[in-house]
């Protein structure tokens, strides 16, 4: 049967961006064994093997009605449909002004504090506003266009922290620079910590979560852990309590891997969401008596801090150019100083009360 388009089916992703069923592929008779993505790569010319090892990675890619991974070995007469975003026919993104919180900058890179709320890059409904059309303004460059078939370009990003974490941020500003951080990334020889605030009293002042990381089966905008061993990817969060707080705790985390969501799932997994983490359950009261003054003080807090309270605090590497090691810490966000701050003020409360 001939590779076919066709658009229909469609579902939403993400609420902005729809998948729809963009190639559907029935093998012949005599079909023999071959990897999946390898079979996919030399019928559908206009699909890069990388592209479609991450449609499957995604769950975008099914046999028989079931989602399977790249590495599926095709057999007589299955049926594949691979779901893909609805393409641009073409896309323009223009440099923006942008007030960036940068801390450093020379001729090869800067560093930045990210703000919440601020997008990282284009995509799923983001098409404005990113912090790559701030950086094109920031380094006076002009727009940049693409046709649907190219990937996105990222000019610059060697990493990324989602919207709503806060933090540092390096940005190469030539190929050698963006090649050279890119490998200290992928090696893991980037010295990074985060710190968050999690629902409940840590029963370790340290340790370790391990869990391997994969995209959720119904949820595909969402990470779970994996108690198998096989599915996903093998992650390590390694961590330390900072301080208590009562019925939430301060903790430091330092990621020996880097999964998507890794922090946000794994402390999920480990019974102490990040507080006010609307994805991954944070954003309901998980520890204390609910009663109506402890009630309204705990919404007064997601108010203040309307986001998973997560924030990227420091971040080291080697400069491309020089060798040096570079370091430098940020300060929490404010308004995860502001929340700290109340629940001080709410225990100290509750402790003269209990006297």
């Amino acid at each position: 049967m001939a590779v076919e388009e066709l658009n229909q089916q469609e579902e939403e992703l993400n609420g902005d961006e729809t998948l729809y069923e963009h190639y559907a592929i029935q093998t012949d008779p005599g079909q023999g064994a071959i990897r999946l993505d390898k079979f996919l790569a030399n019928r559908i010319e206009k699909l890069s093997r990388s592209k479609l090892q991450n449609a499957a990675k995604a769950g975008c890619i099914k046999v028989n009605d079931k989602v399977v991974k790249s590495n599926y070995k095709v057999k007589p007469l299955d049926n594949i449909q691979i779901l893909l975003p609805r393409p641009q026919e073409q896309y323009v993104i223009n440099p923006e002004p942008m007030d960036l919180n940068i801390i450093y900058e020379d001729e090869h890179l800067l560093v930045l504090n990210k703000q919440a709320g601020l997008v990282v890059h284009p995509g799923c409904g983001n098409y404005t506003g990113t912090l790559i059309h701030g950086l094109l303004h920031h380094f006076q460059q002009g727009p940049i266009s693409y046709k649907k078939d190219q990937e996105e370009p990222r000019p610059g990003l060697v990493h990324r922290i989602d919207k709503d974490t806060t933090g540092l941020m390096v940005v190469a500003k030539n190929e050698f620079a963006k090649t050279h951080l890119s490998r200290q990334f992928y090696e893991r020889t980037t010295q990074r910590t985060y710190q968050a605030i999690v629902w409940g009293e840590l029963e370790d002042e340290a340790g370790m979560i391990e869990g391997h990381i994969g995209r959720h089966h119904r949820h595909r905008q969402m990470m779970e852990v994996f108690t198998d061993g096989e599915t996903g990817k093998h992650a390590i969060t390694h961590y330390k309590l900072i301080r208590s707080l009562g019925y939430v705790s301060l903790v430091e985390c330092k990621l020996e891997t880097g999964r998507t969501h890794q922090i946000r799932v794994h402390f999920k997994h480990f019974g102490h969401p990040l507080f006010n983490d609307k994805k991954y359950g944070g954003d309901r009261i998980l520890k204390g008596t609910v009663y109506s003054k402890y009630k309204m003080f705990v919404h007064n807090c997601f108010n203040m801090l309307p986001r998973q309270a997560l924030h990227a605090k420091t971040l080291g590497f080697e400069h491309p150019n020089t060798g040096e090691m570079m370091s430098f810490d940020s300060p929490l966000a404010a308004d995860m100083t502001e929340v700290i701050e109340k629940w001080d003020r709410y225990m100290a409360g509750s402790t003269k009360l209990n006297r």
